[in-house]
């Protein structure tokens, strides 16, 4: 049985130069969450970023978009998550995802960092921990390893924008499940779902 989630982080990039950036589209899911359900993000020095709490069924759960850049995201996670002693099994990160195409979403619970910069910092800072869960965002693949750093620090268009963000509100679709460790059905829901160009 998994745990309910206590803990919800978008991963990116800070400031307006990165806003649009596919690199910041586990900021985009969390921020988007955040606005349905009504919570407004405060600054928090202490978590090197910004906190907002949501209530689903009676639960508080944390809602955290570091402030730090994406390869130091762990300092952010680590500092919030040790502070209220939040296992990394009751953590959902939000991230950019390479490996699946630009219409497609995964969740998924623990396993391997796909060479991510901003999960293997929350690893190393969750005391090697890969236990934490993830909704990985499809990006798409640039084709050459040498392009990828432009492509996700790239401004996405105004397509690609809207089949991520449509990805993401089906995500938010399925939260009530995650939220509450029914992680299988989770999974089962959300990852057949894809949207073609």
């Amino acid at each position: 049985m998994s745990l309910p989630l206590k803990l919800i982080v978008g991963v990116g990039n800070p400031g307006e130069k990165y806003a649009r950036t596919r690199h910041n589209a586990g900021n985009w899911f969390v921020s988007r969450f955040a606005e349905q359900q009504g919570a407004v993000f405060k600054p928090e020095k202490k978590f090197f970023g910004r906190t907002a709490i949501v209530i689903y069924d009676n639960r508080e759960i944390r809602l955290l978009l570091p402030d730090t850049y994406m390869n130091e995201s762990g300092k952010s996670v680590a500092a919030l998550a040790n502070f209220f002693k939040i296992p990394a099994n009751q953590i959902l990160v939000a991230h950019d995802e390479l490996d699946l195409p630009t219409g497609a979403i995964r969740f998924k619970s623990g396993g391997g960092l796909a060479g991510h910069n901003g999960l293997r910092d929350i690893t190393k800072r969750m005391a090697g921990s890969q236990d934490y869960n993830r909704l990985r965002i499809g990006v798409g693949h640039p084709g050459q390893k040498s392009d990828v750093t432009g492509h996700v620090l790239g401004t996405v268009s105004r397509q690609d924008e809207q089949m991520i963000m449509g990805c993401i509100d089906e995500a938010i679709r399925y939260m009530p499940l995650a939220a509450d460790g029914e992680w299988q059905q989770a999974m089962t829901g959300l990852n057949g779902f894809r949207i073609e160009e």
